[in-house]
């Protein structure tokens, strides 16, 4: 025993009651964290992950299909549907409601559905009475005023289908989650200035979701035609280019760094696809470098960070449509795509409710948003109209913009409009030729040849042979996008960004 004890090292031996106690914590350590579950962060390495999918529905046609009018119908328990809306109105909650759904004669069991919208939800009424929250005071959507949005009426609200919710890895001819848009905002109950927004981006090759018009049915209420959008899930995300990943801007984003931990950017950004092999850290950076970087730097760099063409091009047709809810809204309606090849990103366009319905003469050098400045008199909605209003926005019946629209903080809506990215790149003169460039080409696909108006009549058609179509309503609503699309034409035809590449 001593010759054993004389081969253990001295200085094991005089610390061997410290050694035994930190052998002691670690065991109880070891035991107590045994059944607790560490999730690790993820470095940004490989390009695998996600979830699985067990079963994906082939349906009887392709949802998207937008040249044929489609079938959907919701039933779901009124006591199930009542609990949502305590859940909503008491603590803002968007709780999922388990469905059944039959699209196009395709039976889907306990789907998931919850309310969708941020601004688009803040004048529901219930039995006649607002929520105690949002803008104006809870009095009504933009400031004051009813909303033409009913809890009475589920057939018209807002929903996202989510295939998965309650039957894990389940799809529908690959998608997760499908969007019905809401009618009123900027183009009428038929949303059709989305739906030509989103026909015209990808017949000019623009990355862009799919769509197509619905009869919507809820439990035993009347059929009402509906826009469904498809929704950027994973599945938009493998139809991109290459591999890469796929991050959604949350509507409280700021675009501000705000340090090193990943947790602090939970308000700012989700990521959509390849979880678990992939995570935030590129978005971190670029949003650091972004609010960091000197102009010169700025201008040298962007390249390396971000797809310089394909960025003008985002910005150029947020101008051209008049899309004033972009990255820079209030919405900050937009999606992140990062290349893992080329190590850079791009920017996808997201909810086009607003666009084409604004002012018609908005100028290209001017910021077509409502927040982060950019607009003559540092107002918070462009066109300069009274009021804060642009110049043919159609808000929901009743509803009005914010008393203060344009003196909020940042010059934006309540203070939350603004995009770094976007203001330094239309400040920058380096990237003005990127800009002016994509922007004729653009104008050439969307207006000169008169793509937008021929979608117009197309679309119409389609419309009106979906049940719950009202077509005085469609035509009334076709005829003011026209009226819209033939003035921007006609402005832009002879502004110098368009006139100086003949």
């Amino acid at each position: 025993m001593t010759a054993l004890k004389h081969r253990i090292p001295v200085r094991v031996r005089h610390y061997w009651k410290l050694l035994a106690t930190c052998a002691a914590v670690l065991l109880a350590l070891a035991v107590l964290f045994s059944t607790v579950r560490v999730t690790p962060l993820v470095t940004s390495s490989g390009n695998r992950g996600g979830d699985e999918v067990t079963v994906n529905l082939a349906g009887t046609t392709d949802l998207f299909d937008a040249t044929r009018a489609h079938s959907i119908r919701l039933t779901f328990r009124d006591a199930d549907y009542e609990r949502l809306l305590d859940s909503f109105w008491k603590d803002g909650e968007k709780d999922f409601l388990e469905a059944d759904l039959t699209v196009d004669g395709t039976t889907v069991p306990s789907v998931g559905i919850r309310l969708k919208g941020n601004s688009t939800l803040q004048g529901i009424t219930r039995n006649g009475q607002s929520r105690q929250s949002g803008f104006g005071g809870g009095r009504g959507g933009f400031g004051g005023g009813r909303s033409s949005l009913k809890a009475e009426e589920p057939e018209k609200l807002p929903w996202l289908i989510r295939f998965d919710e309650f039957v894990e890895g389940r799809r529908y001819q690959g998608h997760r989650e499908i969007a019905v848009r809401v009618g009123g905002m900027g183009g009428g109950a038929s949303v059709l200035n989305e739906a030509v927004t989103l026909n015209v981006l990808a017949a000019a090759g623009e990355p862009i979701q799919r769509y197509a018009y619905s009869s919507f049915t809820v439990n035993d209420r009347p059929a009402t035609a509906r826009l469904i959008v498809e929704h950027p899930d994973e599945n938009f995300a493998d139809s991109m280019d290459g591999d890469g990943v796929l991050y959604k801007s949350m509507a409280t984003s700021q675009f501000t760094d705000q340090g090193d931990d990943p947790t602090d950017y939970a308000d700012d950004f989700k990521q959509i696809n390849l979880k678990g092999s992939q995570d935030l850290q590129p978005v971190i950076d670029l949003i650091k470098w972004v609010n960091g970087s000197s102009d010169a730097d700025f201008d040298k760099h962007l390249a390396d960070h971000v797809d310089v063409a394909s960025f003008a091009r985002y910005v150029a047709t947020q101008n051209l449509l008049v899309n004033f809810d972009d990255m820079a809204g209030p919405g900050r309606n937009y999606y992140l795509w990062y290349d893992l090849r080329t190590r850079k990103f791009a920017v996808i366009g997201w909810d086009y409710n607003l666009a084409l319905s604004g002012d018609a003469t908005q100028d290209p050098n001017t910021t077509a948003s409502m927040g982060g400045g950019g607009f003559p008199g540092g107002g918070g909605f462009p066109g300069g109209a009274e009021g804060g209003q642009p110049g043919g926005m159609q808000l929901p019946e009743g509803m009005q913009p914010p008393r203060d629209a344009g003196n909020q903080a940042g010059g934006g809506f309540r203070g939350m409009g603004g995009n770094k990215l976007k203001e330094r790149f239309l400040a920058s003169a380096a990237f003005k030729q990127a800009y002016d460039d994509a922007y004729r080409e653009l104008y050439r696909k969307i207006y000169a040849g008169a793509a937008a108006l021929n979608a117009v009549d197309t679309i119409t058609k389609v419309i009106t042979t979906v049940d719950g179509a009202d077509p005085a309503a469609v035509a009334a609503e076709a005829d003011t996008l026209r009226t819209f699309l033939r003035e921007r034409t006609q402005f832009l035809a002879t502004n110098e960004v368009i006139t100086t590449g003949r």
